[in-house]
C-alpha cells in the first residue's frame, strides 16, 4: 500500500513516480505537437534520441536513490510520451488527484492502473470533465494551493493552456482547509519565449523560505506582487526571459536542504548554495527540449511532515 502524504514542496521526500522514455514514440508528427519549444525542436531537426532521454532520467533516479527515496515508474506503453508525470496528477495531502489531460495524452493515465491499485480505498480525486488541470499548474506552499491558469476568450484554441478557472473553484471545494489562489500565466502557441507552459515554468518555492521567480510570464502585476509578497525579497531569485526558456525555476526539492538542478543553471547553483542548499547537478539538457525538466518529470507521493 503506498502512503499518501503531501502538504509542501519541499520536505523530505519519501517516494516519487519517475516518468520514463522507453519506446517514447520518438519525433511526433507536427500536427501532435503540444508545446512551442518541441515545436522549434522538431523544425531545426534537433528532438531529442530516446536514448538520451532514458539516460538523463535514469542519473537523475540514481540522485533520488542517493537519498533513500522510493522511485517508482509508470508501466511501460509503446509509442507512448511518459516522460512528464507530473502533468497526469497530482497529490494533495492525502488525496490522489487525477487530472483531465489534453485528449491526445489521455493514454498516459493507463500507465498508473498499477500504481492506483496500490493507494487507500477512496483516496483517488477525479474531477468534473470540465475541469481542466495539469499537475505542473498546481504548487502547494504553507496555507495555499497556488493554480497557474488562463482565462482568455481562445481558450479552446490554446493548446499550451492546460488548467482553467473550474480548477480553482473545485480544487477549493475539495479542499476547504486551504486557500486556493489562481494565477493568470502567459501563453502562445508558437513562441516558447512567451510561453509559460504551467506554473512551475515561471515559479518554484526552495526550502523552507526561497523561491525562483520569472515576472514576465505572470499577466496580471497585483498577482505577481502577492505572490512575491510571500517571501522576503533577498530570498527570491529572480530569471531573465532566456533561462525562463531554458526552463530554471522547474528544478526538484528531495529536501528542504537539498535540490536537484541542471549544471547549464551556473547562475542559478551559484546562488543556491550560496543560500546554504546542496545541490545535485544532473543533465537534463535533452529532456528541457519538450518544454519540461526535473518537477515535469515527477510526481511525488509522499513527503516526510
Amino acid at each position: 500500500m503506498i502512503h499518501l502524504n503531501l502538504h509542501d514542496e519541499t520536505a523530505p521526500l519519501e517516494q516519487v513516480i519517475l516518468g520514463i522514455a522507453q519506446q517514447f514514440g520518438g519525433a511526433p508528427p507536427l500536427e501532435e505537437v503540444y508545446d512551442p519549444k518541441s515545436r522549434k525542436h522538431l523544425l531545426s531537426n534537433t528532438y531529442p534520441q530516446e536514448a538520451d532521454l532514458i539516460r538523463e532520467l535514469d542519473a537523475f533516479a540514481q540522485v533520488l536513490e542517493k537519498y533513500q527515496v522510493t522511485v517508482l515508474r509508470p508501466t511501460n506503453i509503446p509509442d507512448c510520451n511518459q516522460i512528464y508525470a507530473r502533468d497526469i496528477g497530482f497529490v494533495i495531502e492525502n488525496t490522489f488527484v487525477e487530472s483531465n489531460i489534453l485528449p491526445l495524452r489521455a493514454q498516459e493515465l493507463q500507465a498508473l492502473e498499477s500504481i492506483y491499485d496500490q493507494l487507500p480505498k477512496g483516496s483517488v480525486l477525479t474531477l468534473p470533465e470540465a475541469v481542466h488541470v495539469e499537475g505542473g499548474d498546481v504548487m502547494l506552499h504553507e496555507k495555499y494551493i497556488l493554480v497557474g491558469i488562463c482565462t482568455r476568450d481562445d481558450y479552446p484554441e490554446l493548446i499550451t493552456a492546460r488548467t482553467n478557472p473550474q480548477a480553482v473553484a473545485a480544487l477549493q471545494a475539495n479542499f476547504p482547509q486551504k486557500k486556493v489562489i489562481g494565477l493568470e500565466m502567459k501563453k502562445s502557441n508558437t513562441n516558447p519565449f512567451e510561453n509559460a507552459l504551467h506554473l512551475d515554468c515561471a515559479f518554484q518555492p526552495v526550502g523552507k523560505n526561497h523561491a525562483i521567480i520569472h515576472r514576465a510570464s505572470f499577466v496580471h502585476p497585483d498577482e505577481l506582487a502577492w505572490l512575491t509578497g510571500l517571501f522576503k525579497a533577498e530570498n527570491i531569485f529572480y530569471i531573465t526571459d532566456q533561462e525562463m526558456y531554458d526552463m530554471m525555476s522547474n528544478v526538484f526539492s528531495i529536501s528542504p536542504t537539498v535540490v536537484v538542478s541542471d549544471p547549464y543553471f551556473t547562475r542559478l547553483n551559484t546562488w543556491l548554495r550560496t543560500q546554504g542548499f546542496t545541490v545535485e547537478e544532473v543533465s537534463f539538457r535533452e529532456i528541457a527540449k519538450q518544454e519540461g525538466l526535473f518537477r515535469c518529470t515527477t510526481l511525488p507521493l509522499s513527503r516526510r511532515s
